[in-house]
C-alpha cells in the first residue's frame, strides 16, 4: 500500500515541528536553525556590503581616469593636437585631449612626497577627467592666469601641510649640470587650489597646466592623448579604431590597465569573504546531520510502523530529506530576511551607532568614505539561498539514507 503525498507530507510536518523530540535534540535543532540564520544573514549582508566599496571606489577613482589613453612613440605638441582632434571626430567619443605626465617629488620644509605631476589642457581636464566637479579650493583657470601653479590632492596636500597660496619645490626627472656637479632640475610652483575625489588620487597627483607641463618637462615623461568615451566598455572593443589614428607607432592602454589591478582585487577579496562565510553555513549543515541522527535513531519505532503501514524507502528517504529541508529552510528564510534587511540599512544603521557612541568608525581621511555603504543584489541573494539549501540537502542524504536502512521487523521485536 503506497502512502499518498499529503500524509508524507504531514509526517514530514510532524517530525519536524512535533514535540515528540527530546530536549538535547531539539536544542541541537534549534541551534543549527540558527546557525544556518546567521550564516545566510551575515553572508548576504556582507556581499552587499563589498558591492557598496565596489561601487564606491568605481565611480570615485574612475572618474578622475581617462577611458582610454593613446600614447605614439615620439610626439611633438602639434602631433598630440592633432591626433586629438582626430580622436574627436570618431563616433562614441565625447572628449579627447592631449597631456603630459611624470613622477616628480614635491618638498616642503624637509617634508618629501612623490607626486604624479600632470599637465593638460583646462578644458581637457574638464570634459575628460571632470577635475572642476572635484575642486574643494581654487579653479581651474587659476592655472593658466598664475604660471608655474599647481592643483593639488587633498591628501598630498595635507601630508606636505601646504594650502593654497603656499608654495612647492617640485624635482623633475631632468638633470641640471653645473660647474658644483649635476643635479636634480627643481621648480617652485605655487599651490592655488586642491581637489578631492575621496580615493587614491588625492594623495599622489597634482595638475598644472598643458605649457607648465611641456616647460618643466621638456621631452620627458610620458606625453599622448586622453579619451573619453560614451561608454567605458568601449575602450576594451574598439582599440584597433584608434590604432589608425596616429602616423606612428602607438601604444594604447585603457581605464583597466591603471585601476583594473584594484578592481580585481576587490573581486577576489568578495569571493574569499565569501567563502568563508559559507563555512558558518557548512557548520550549521553538519548540525543538521547530528539532528537528523538524532532524529533517526529516536523514532526507530515509529519509522518501523511506518513501513509496516506500507511506508517504500523511498518515502523515507523523501520523509527525511523533507525533515532535513524543512528545518533549513527556516533558518534560510529567517536568514535572508534579516540579511536583506541589514543590507538595505546598514547606512543608517552605521550612522545611527556613530551618533550614539561618538566613535568615528570609518574616517573618511582613511578609508575615503563617510558611512558603510550597500548594495543589495538580488542575484547574491539567490546565490546564497541556493548554496545553503544545496549544503542543507547534501547534509540530509546520510540521515536519510540511515532511516530508510532500519529494519522494520528487528525493530518491532523490541518494542
Amino acid at each position: 500500500m503506497a502512502i499518498p503525498m499529503p500524509l508524507t507530507l504531514e509526517i514530514i510536518f510532524r517530525f519536524s515541528l512535533g514535540s515528540g523530540q527530546r530536549r538535547f535534540t531539539r536544542f541541537v535543532a534549534m541551534a543549527s536553525l540558527i546557525g544556518m540564520m546567521l550564516g545566510v544573514a551575515a553572508l548576504i549582508m556582507v556581499l552587499s556590503v563589498m558591492n557598496g566599496f565596489s561601487s564606491e571606489l568605481h565611480q570615485r577613482l574612475l572618474s578622475v581616469t581617462p577611458d582610454l589613453v593613446l600614447e605614439p612613440s615620439m610626439p611633438t605638441m602639434d602631433e598630440l593636437s592633432e591626433l586629438a582632434r582626430r580622436a574627436r571626430e570618431q563616433p562614441n567619443v565625447v572628449a579627447a585631449t592631449p597631456f603630459q605626465r611624470a613622477t616628480t617629488l614635491l618638498q616642503v620644509g624637509g617634508r618629501t612626497r612623490g607626486a604624479t605631476l600632470i599637465g593638460a589642457p583646462t578644458d581637457g581636464l574638464i570634459s575628460v577627467i571632470n577635475l572642476g566637479a572635484h575642486l574643494v579650493s581654487g579653479g581651474l583657470d587659476s592655472l593658466v592666469s598664475e604660471p608655474f601653479s599647481v592643483i593639488l590632492g587633498a591628501d598630498l596636500a595635507r601630508m606636505l601641510r601646504v594650502s593654497p597660496g603656499d608654495e612647492v619645490e617640485v624635482f623633475l626627472p631632468r638633470l641640471t649640470v653645473s660647474p658644483l656637479g649635476v643635479y636634480p632640475k627643481s621648480r617652485l610652483l605655487k599651490v592655488v587650489g586642491l581637489f578631492s575625489v575621496g580615493a587614491g588620487p588625492d594623495a599622489r597627483e597634482a595638475y598644472v597646466s598643458y605649457e607648465t607641463a611641456h616647460r618643466l618637462l621638456g621631452p620627458s615623461g610620458r606625453q599622448g592623448v586622453q579619451v573619453k568615451l560614451t561608454d567605458r566598455q568601449l575602450a576594451l572593443t574598439d582599440q584597433a579604431a584608434f590604432r589608425r589614428l596616429g602616423s606612428q607607432p602607438m601604444a594604447l592602454s585603457d581605464w583597466t590597465t591603471s585601476q583594473g589591478s584594484l578592481f580585481a582585487a576587490i573581486k577576489m577579496e568578495k569571493i574569499t569573504v565569501g567563502v568563508l562565510l559559507t563555512s558558518v553555513i557548512l557548520v550549521a549543515a553538519f548540525n543538521l546531520i547530528s539532528t537528523l541522527t538524532m532524529s533517526v535513531t529516536e523514532k526507530r519505532g515509529d519509522i518501523a510502523i511506518l513501513q509496516v503501514l506500507g511506508l517504500t524507502t523511498r518515502h523515507l528517504l523523501l520523509l527525511f530529506l523533507g525533515h532535513g529541508l524543512l528545518l533549513s529552510l527556516v533558518g534560510i528564510a529567517l536568514g535572508a530576511a534579516l540579511g536583506i534587511g541589514l543590507a538595505v540599512f546598514i547606512s543608517d544603521l552605521s550612522l545611527w551607532f556613530e551618533q550614539v557612541v561618538g566613535v568615528v568608525l570609518f574616517d573618511p581621511a582613511v578609508y575615503y568614505i563617510g558611512g558603510l555603504p550597500s548594495i543589495l543584489l538580488w542575484r547574491d541573494v539567490v546565490a546564497v539561498v541556493v548554496t545553503a539549501l544545496t549544503l542543507s540537502a547534501g547534509a540530509s542524504v546520510y540521515p536519510a539514507w540511515r532511516a530508510s536502512r532500519i529494519p522494520a521487523a528487528e525493530v518491532l521485536n523490541y518494542v
